[in-house]
């Protein structure tokens, strides 16, 4: 499917800031035809990567009816984000140490190593801010001009 895109399918966008800056791929999307709410739309996302195109990935996209292709690739982007975070708090926090044997238990040990998360991440960012850190395009808070 992806191969029989014409050139103009194909669009340059960024999937977040990585390590060496903006990761700039070209992305595409084909329609679905499954659309039960006439107010989302389903599509088949292809990154391809301009270094080696033969390299694609593919999800599958829920979204609302006009979402722009931009924003599709920056959330799938964001994938690494969310990755980094749950890897973040099973070593530091112990999120995959819950032996829970109830709902309530497991909802407990979930959110309280949540809540741990997001206090860490904060004030690691405000660390990061009062030293004069470089924010990242994803900081909470941009600093304010003086």
């Amino acid at each position: 499917m992806a191969d029989e895109l014409k050139p103009e399918a194909w669009q340059s966008h960024a999937a977040g800031e990585g390590a060496k800056g903006l990761r700039l791929y070209d992305w595409a999307r084909i329609p679905l035809s499954c659309r039960p709410d006439p107010q989302w739309e389903r599509w088949l996302l292809i990154r391809s990567n301009p270094r080696e195109p033969n390299i694609r990935a593919y999800y599958f996209v829920f979204a609302p009816v006009g979402t722009e292709l931009c924003e599709l690739a920056g959330a799938a982007g964001l994938r690494w984000t969310v990755e980094e975070c749950f890897q973040r708090a099973k070593d530091d926090l112990g999120l995959d140490h819950c032996e829970a044997r109830s709902w309530h238990a497991w909802h407990r040990h979930m959110t309280l190593v949540m809540a741990a998360a997001a206090f860490l991440a904060k004030l690691g960012s405000d660390l990061r801010r009062s030293a004069g850190g470089k924010p990242n395009e994803t900081s909470p808070n941009p600093p304010i001009a003086a």
